[in-house]
């Protein structure tokens, strides 16, 4: 990859196509599609789930970019020697606690979900911080901010929106277990349900109100020397319009095929963009950087499309699934801490 230039990245092109088109792109494609065979003719598959060709690809697209994040944690020295315990004990107790227990079950379930909606918007607030570290600002200079705006453009249409129920009712699953804590915690979705409108309405006054307060602050960071990089603001965009659209008033197949879609292609390219030259050296393909990236590709992809068509009745493969999954989600956190003058 050559070197970023230009507030770029990786490059203008590699940025282009990889970081700032697929918000853009997941849309088109996700509408394009929603009304298709694609998206709404299921078929069996030999565990007995029923998917469509569109849940296939994107639950592999997905699980390819949860696992993907190894490549990051224990295939990056400088970040493994940072990270022991997290990389190396932290992993077989937190299998171990959903495999053997019902709560650990449930909770990673519930954890996973909410987790994941955090998870989005933060890399979301990443990319948009690293374009302005590019552009030369001040590494503290509207951070607070941009970390609160983006958690409200990525999660506001939920709460706000028709993703809402969608997202609550794993809630219910609390109901399985024992003890008044889970009982109360099972009757999240209901109160969720009876307080829809008010939290509808909350939700929008609180996007509102820090869309005017972000916006005063950019008009007076930009007074006193700071540059709004128009990539930063593409990835404005495309994240907040995507979020709208789809967790605001999309089913949920479509919203989660739009939403995931984007992440995951961001997410997977920016790991090959920062340790895809590592990775080929350690495959000793260095000197074939196409070859080595079909081999991290078949690698990752193999392991989601394994994960689509796996038996999710099989406990043990499913606490697997859901351990790398909350690996990624903390994993990710670590090594953009490792990066916080970039963020």
């Amino acid at each position: 990859m050559s070197a970023p230039t230009g507030g770029w990245i990786v490059s203008r092109r590699y940025d282009l196509l990889w970081f700032l088109a697929p918000p853009f792109v997941g849309l088109a494609l996700g509408l394009a599609i929603g009304a298709t065979g694609f998206a709404r003719s299921p078929f069996l598959l030999w565990s007995g789930e029923e998917v469509t060709f569109a849940g296939l690809a994107i639950g592999a697209l997905i699980h390819a970019h949860l696992v993907a994040v190894f490549a990051r944690s224990h295939g990056n020295p400088e970040v493994r020697r940072r990270h022991r315990i997290a990389f190396f004990v932290v992993p077989p107790l937190l299998f171990a606690a959903i495999v053997l227990t019902a709560w650990g079950t449930v909770l990673a379930l519930v954890v996973a979900t909410f987790w994941d909606v955090w998870h989005s918007g933060a890399q979301a607030f990443g990319f948009a911080r690293i374009y302005d570290a590019r552009a030369g600002n001040d590494p503290k200079t509207l951070r607070r901010l941009d970390f609160v705006m983006h958690q409200l453009l990525y999660a506001g249409p939920i709460f706000a929106g028709a993703a809402l129920m969608d997202h609550v009712s794993v809630l219910e699953d609390f109901g399985d277990l024992e003890g008044d804590v889970a009982l109360w915690l099972a009757r999240g979705p209901g109160v969720f349900e009876a307080h829809r409108a008010g939290l509808m309405v909350a939700t929008l006054a609180a996007m509102f109100a820090v869309a005017i307060v972000y916006g005063a602050a950019v008009w007076r960071a930009r007074r006193r020397g700071y540059r709004l990089p128009w990539q930063k603001t593409a990835c404005i965009v495309g994240t907040g319009l995507c979020a709208t659209v789809a967790w605001g008033f999309n089913s949920w197949g479509e919203a989660f095929f739009i939403m995931n879609f984007f992440h995951a292609v961001q997410y997977l390219a920016l790991v090959w963009a920062k340790e895809g030259p590592r990775l080929a050296e350690r495959m000793r393909l260095g000197g074939r950087p196409p070859l080595a990236l079909a081999a991290f590709l078949a690698i990752v992809f193999g392991y989601g499309a394994a994960v689509v068509v796996g038996d999710p009745e099989w406990h043990v493969w499913w606490a697997l699934t859901m351990t790398v999954s909350l690996l990624h989600f903390a994993y990710d956190a670590f090594i953009w801490s490792v990066r916080r003058a970039e963020v």
